[in-house]
């Protein structure tokens, strides 16, 4: 299989971002990736002094050479192409750039190449067009969550591609093979990916099963979940998917340079393929919205480690403390709220908002319902 090689540098990449980590076991991490502890020095050593291109085992020598001809650059050109049928002329121009050869023709001089190479569809072509984007100030501070639509396996059943991607670096913090789309199965592979690069301070999803559940009750128990880890939830409008644009926009790269390409048998081959284009993405592919830079380049793991035990419900003094019933609600001010069935058996508090008459009502610290004494809305 074409991923199978590239596959390990994931694997180097995931020790690389976790040693980085605060107070980390170096020693505990190389037994976890079953390697030597000279293998794991080696390896932080080379990724110090030579970034991400010092983790490749294959000779580094420059391939620019002064008896380069125009012909050889072409035959580079449709060599990345072929290898990356998705790519345009300016990512293939800074991967051309990236590796050293000299004379690199302009990006609309590689687009006309692949046209006369009959490398463009011209009908997809026109399909590309520019839009504004907008990103969160640092690393961390949102990931969007989605599933990509399910595929058919060549063994049979389907596979759900998990994708979790950071806002601001557009690093693809995880792209899991899973059987379905139960909460079970997302907190198993959320759980791998909080302790692989910790906890971001907000989530985006959309309103969908496992995470969404309506529009008057949004909170699921895998959101309940999360709010108790201290992230922060949001879910898009109803009927806006371009709220997750950047996570939408992954989605088609994943369909156009894997989905498309191969024929996957089962969840663990869809799981090799999903790695090594992991590490294509955020270590090879060069991304527009980051000035053609690739997303690794960008991301640090969050200074928030995954807590292996639940941290208690805390609220402030002063709060008015109430239990939510099994039907999901509250009583407050001779009224019954409903507050939604994913909080059921927790406490939540009710706390005065600076509008007179107005009442929030928190899960944690995240606020999940709204009161108004003054009408007979809840």
């Amino acid at each position: 299989m074409p991923w199978k090689e590239n596959t390990t540098m994931s694997q180097k990449q995931g020790f690389i971002l976790q040693a980085k980590g605060e107070n980390r076991n170096i020693s505990a991490l190389c037994r976890e990736y079953g390697i030597s502890r000279k293998t794991g020095y080696k390896w932080l050593k080379r990724e110090a002094e030579d970034g991400v291109e010092g983790l490749v085992e294959h000779s580094r020598k420059p391939h620019h050479s002064p008896n380069q001809t125009q012909e050889h650059i072409e035959e580079r050109v449709l060599a990345v192409r072929k290898e990356h049928p998705a790519w345009g002329g300016r990512k293939i121009r800074k991967v051309l750039l990236n590796a050293g050869y000299g004379q690199v023709p302009a990006a609309s001089t590689i687009t006309a190449i692949l046209h006369r190479e009959s490398r463009i569809d011209p009908t997809e072509a026109h399909k590309h067009k520019p839009y504004q984007r907008f990103e969160k100030e640092r690393p961390n501070e949102l990931w969007q969550m989605d599933f990509k639509g399910y595929f058919r396996l060549e063994a049979g059943g389907y596979c759900h591609p998990l994708t979790v991607l950071d806002d601001h670096s557009r690093f693809l913090i995880g792209l899991r093979a899973c059987a379905n789309e139960r909460f079970e199965t997302v907190q198993t592979q959320l759980i791998r990916l909080f302790r692989q690069f910790g906890l971001p301070e907000r989530m985006l999803m959309d309103n969908g099963s496992p995470w969404g559940d309506d529009r008057n009750n949004p909170y699921t128990v895998l959101t309940a979940w999360l709010i108790r880890l201290n992230i922060a939830i949001s879910h898009c409008g109803p009927h806006h998917p371009q709220t997750q644009g950047k996570d939408e926009r992954l989605h088609r790269s994943l369909k156009k340079e894997v989905l498309r390409r191969y024929s996957l048998t089962d969840l663990d081959e869809s799981q090799l393929a999903f790695d090594d284009w992991w590490y294509v993405y955020n270590y090879q592919r060069p991304h527009e919205a980051l000035g053609l830079d690739y997303p690794g380049s960008r991301y640090q793991p969050s200074s928030r480690p995954y807590p292996e035990t639940l941290p208690p419900v805390i609220y402030m003094d002063g709060d008015h403390l109430r239990k939510v019933d099994s039907a999901g609600r509250i009583s407050f001010a001779n009224r019954v709220i409903r507050v939604g069935k994913a909080f059921r058996g927790f406490p939540v508090a009710v706390r005065p908002s600076v509008q007179d008459g107005i009442f929030q009502v928190f899960f944690c610290a995240q606020p999940v319902a709204k009161i108004d004494l003054k009408s007979n809305n809840c």
